[in-house]
């Protein structure tokens, strides 16, 4: 009796910490020019990437090596 009562009290313990983590998305995708989107390029049409680079952060600097290897 006592496990169906504590039960639903964690299920919602659980749910309001996790509510208060942040919410982090990272979009890494290969040969994606810089004017490929829309929100750098005003004549494509990609509202959800446009609406996440609004409402987000965009990381514009950033480093590759050019050589493929371990």
């Amino acid at each position: 009796m006592r496990l169906t009562l504590l039960l639903p009290l964690w299920g919602m313990l659980t749910m309001v910490s996790a509510a208060k983590q942040p919410n982090i998305i990272f979009i890494m995708a290969d040969d994606l020019g810089w004017n490929d989107v829309g929100f750098h390029n005003p004549k494509l049409k990609t509202p959800n990437m446009n609406w996440l680079a609004k409402e987000g952060i965009e990381l514009t600097n950033h480093y590759a090596q050019p050589v493929c290897s371990p």
